[in-house]
């Protein structure tokens, strides 16, 4: 805790001095960091729309080993179950269960951090890589926007879009994230509204193509919002679309049954370059532990889940996304 007042700290002090800095906040947000723009590469490269800091450096690398071990069916049943117990007795609505996946390939993180292409890519060296296609929030001239991704469906089927966007079970946890961020962006701002709701976006990867379900968030920020930024982001946390609702019991029902530890899986980073800010939600993202990669993924549970079909969609968010 003391880190994150630290943490939380400075960055409110360089936002009031209008200087630049880069963010990175773990899913407990007990392992915060804040980068020098200028003096950060030999700790994490990234690359995001309009910032990076990534050396012109070339990558010849080729995916040719991609070999993925999930949690069997019997232990992902298990955590489902015990979720969809506390959904019963009304604990929470809407939980987003995730597991680990062992990867085997002939690549390395940074390999992979050059091979694919993605909205958001980070690269905390030796430790992680994530691609992630997730903003967690935007701040433009005094305006926060936020973009709730929920709703996954392989882009080959058959008139997907129309199966995705008819979905009732979709819809309805789709609406849940969405009243969600609308509450928590209204701790923040004022005039908070819905701009665009479920809009698809397309992804390519290795194994296979996806459609995702988003909506458009927006509010008004406070005049002094830049001396205060610190204080926005970690009120914002952690992100609505990677935990459920209600947030802080669904967060307890997490840590008890999800049986490992998501470190900075589903938690953020981002850019603030004075006035502006982009972040993201680290999702799609492959973990070193010891020499071995894990992959870790999931989905939001409701009352309408069912296990077949949530572990399924765990298993399709396994991937490396190059065109």
């Amino acid at each position: 805790m003391k880190r994150q007042e630290t943490i939380l700290h400075e960055m409110n002090q360089l936002g009031k001095r209008r200087n630049s800095f880069a963010f990175l906040i773990d899913f407990q947000a007990t392992k915060p960091h804040v980068f020098d723009l200028a003096h950060s590469s030999e700790k994490i490269l990234w690359q995001i729309p309009g910032h990076s800091n990534v050396p012109s450096v070339q990558n010849s690398a080729k995916l040719n080993k991609w070999k993925m071990s999930p949690v069997s069916f019997e232990t992902y049943e298990k955590g489902f179950n015990l979720v969809k117990q506390r959904i019963y007795s009304g604990d929470t609505y809407l939980l987003n269960f995730t597991q680990p996946t062992i990867i085997e390939t002939n690549v390395s993180l940074e390999d992979i951090f050059y091979l694919s292409e993605a909205r958001y890519k980070i690269l905390l060296k030796n430790k992680f890589v994530c691609f992630s296609p997730e903003t967690f929030v935007k701040i433009e001239k005094g305006k926060i926007f936020s973009f709730p991704m929920k709703g996954t469906i392989d882009a080959d089927i058959e008139n997907a879009e129309k199966i995705i966007l008819n979905d009732s079970k979709e819809l309805a946890e789709h609406n849940t994230i969405v009243d969600l961020i609308r509450n928590d962006l209204s701790m923040v701002a004022e005039n908070v509204v819905v701009e665009k709701f479920r809009y698809l976006d397309r992804i390519d990867t290795n194994h296979k193509n996806l459609f995702q379900v988003s909506s458009r968030i927006s509010g008004d920020l406070p005049e002094n919002y830049t001396e205060n930024i610190g204080n926005i982001i970690f009120a914002l946390l952690p992100a609505g679309s990677v935990t459920g609702a209600p947030k802080k019991k669904t967060v307890e029902i997490i840590t008890e049954n999800e049986k490992y530890k998501r470190g900075y899986y589903t938690g953020i980073f981002g850019i603030f370059d004075g006035e502006n800010l982009d972040s993201c939600v680290l999702i799609r993202y492959i973990e070193n532990q010891q020499g071995q990669f894990i992959y870790k993924s999931g989905g939001g549970i409701t009352f309408m889940s069912e296990a077949d079909s949530e572990y399924d969609e765990m298993i399709k968010k396994v991937y490396v996304p190059i065109a």
